[in-house]
């Protein structure tokens, strides 16, 4: 199997819990992985993504003597990775080329096969050139900012690279109308069943749950004035972020700040071990000012691996993970639509809410765990 070089741009960001879920699939399927950083953040991490970070190689650590030697010995067909170069307008080109021969120098000296880059921003313009400046193939999958709201020559990438992953069938769409010839695919960020599991013979929390960063995208000044619509919902927040004042007084004005808990930021082991409680989990996300939307949320489907039901919004990829028989939808940035949800998950009665509950299990586990995207992507990279 492909030994891969996994070029991430920042590593480890608390709230990309799939970054890590991906790579130690990866190494479990069977391939060698070398986590290549670009920039080792500091600051709350992962417990798992923490230990990661201690194994990657950081570009601070390539000598440029040994970024020099990359340099003078290029692969089969340089032309390509200068044709890019050249042709891309977002990336400063001399600090392009120079980082991107201290990651070829990291992937030749680790015996990298292929390189896979996370976002399509700059970690995956200096795959490309490091791939096509060595003669491996490379590939990077798109998460949604970086569609939608700060895209990068992402045409120019989407027909540089041998594979290109989109986290849900809208995303696909969206970038094959951009680069007709791309080798685009759909694979869904998957979660581990074997670890978000329900709990039985518990009567759940009367409380949902909202788990996310708090910035406009996620739609939570949209869940408060659902709650002082619907009347007696009461929710916990989990999550952090430049919002959180902001809502914090917009709770107090809309007089329902009695029903809410601003929890903070929480590792995944406190959803592993609280999620299951609750009695449902509520996902108002939108488009927010800049572009940016969730494309395909992973805890969306780690609260129905845990046998919650879920209120979400039609959006993206959301509207694959959802159907009929595991939540209720609510249309984006619209407050009366997601309170007649709540009301909706409210009303189910004991039996109801464990059907819905073990009916979205079971989708997780038929399409989207960890394993099949992992398996899907394993044949993606042994292809290219």
């Amino acid at each position: 199997m492909k030994t891969i070089g996994y070029v991430l741009g920042d590593f480890p960001v608390l709230s990309e819990t799939f970054v890590g879920n991906e790579i130690r699939a990866m190494a479990k399927r069977g391939h060698e992985v070398v986590p290549i950083v670009m920039r080792l953040r500091e600051g709350p991490a992962q417990t798992a993504d923490r230990i990661l970070a201690r194994d990657a190689r950081t570009l601070s650590s390539v000598s440029a003597g040994a970024a020099l030697g990359a340099l003078a010995r290029p692969g089969r067909n340089p032309a390509s990775a200068l044709g890019y170069l050249l042709s891309q307008k977002r990336q400063p080109r001399k600090s392009l080329l120079w980082n991107a021969m201290k990651i070829a120098a990291i992937a030749r000296e680790a015996g990298c096969d292929h390189l896979h880059a996370h976002f399509a921003g700059g970690a995956a313009a200096h795959a490309i050139v490091a791939a096509r400046w060595i003669g491996i193939s490379v590939s990077f999958v798109c998460h949604g900012h970086d569609v939608y709201a700060e895209p990068e020559d992402l045409p120019i990438k989407l027909g540089a690279a041998d594979a290109v992953v989109a986290v849900c069938k809208d995303m696909e769409s969206d970038l094959r109308r951009l680069a007709p010839s791309s080798k685009v695919t759909t694979i869904h960020c998957g979660t581990d069943p074997e670890v978000f599991r329900p709990v039985h013979d518990v009567d759940p929390l009367p409380r949902l749950l909202f788990v996310g960063r708090l910035i406009p995208c996620k739609g939570v000044d949209d869940l408060l004035s659902a709650l002082a619509i619907q009347g007696t919902a009461a929710v916990d927040i989990v999550g952090d972020g430049p919002l959180m004042n902001a809502l914090r007084e917009r709770a107090q004005a809309l007089g329902v700040a009695e029903r809410v808990n601003f929890l903070g930021a929480r590792p995944r082991e406190w959803l592993v071990e609280n999620g299951p409680r609750y009695f449902g989990l509520v996902a108002p996300f939108k488009q927010g000012p800049d572009g940016t939307k969730d494309t395909g949320p992973l805890v969306i489907k780690e609260a129905m691996a845990m046998g919650l039901p879920v209120v979400a919004t039609r959006q993206m990829g959301i509207k694959e993970m959802i159907s009929p028989e595991t939540g209720f939808f609510a249309d984006p940035a619209d407050p009366s639509s997601l309170a007649e949800a709540i009301g909706r998950l409210l009303r189910l009665s004991p039996i109801e809410r464990s059907a819905m509950g073990r009916r979205g299990r079971e989708r997780v586990i038929e399409r989207f765990s960890l394993d099949a995207s992992s398996r899907a992507l394993s044949q993606v990279f042994e292809a290219a």
